[in-house]
């Protein structure tokens, strides 16, 4: 027989960030915590840490840094939709965010047009080299 489930009271950090699709695996999430990567009510933690609902998650991808506050829990790895009502970002975090994203665009702007050549690759290398 289907009985309805009790609400989840808790989870492991892994898993949780995993189903909320902020990991493609959980062996990335695993592995992005013991790399110091993301702490818990700013705390670091292990992957087996209990997550509640009410704890405030930093987040570091790549450049990408997040806060986000936990609103519900979940070990299912279920659409993106649903693994977005889970979650809600901080205000701060989506300010700095954009203020990257900017940053970013405005750089990439002055970058180079193209791939360089057989010729700039030897005078960059001459240049790094100090010749």
């Amino acid at each position: 027989m289907n009985s309805p489930q009790a609400p989840m009271t808790e989870v492991r950090v892994d898993v949780w960030l995993w189903a909320a699709r902020f990991f493609k695996t959980r062996s990335l999430a695993k592995q992005a915590i013991d790399g110091g990567k993301i702490h818990v009510n700013d705390a670091g933690c292990k992957p087996a840490r209990m997550l509640h609902a009410g704890d405030r998650l930093k987040i570091t991808r790549g450049e990408e840094k997040l806060e986000v506050d936990v609103l519900a829990l979940g070990d299912k790895r279920g659409p993106a939709a649903v693994a977005q009502t889970w979650y809600r970002e901080t205000e701060a975090s989506v300010a700095l965010r954009e203020a990257a994203r900017e940053q970013r665009r405005l750089v990439g702007m002055n970058g180079p047009l193209k791939r360089p050549d057989k010729h700039a690759r030897q005078d960059l290398r001459r240049m790094k080299d100090g010749r």
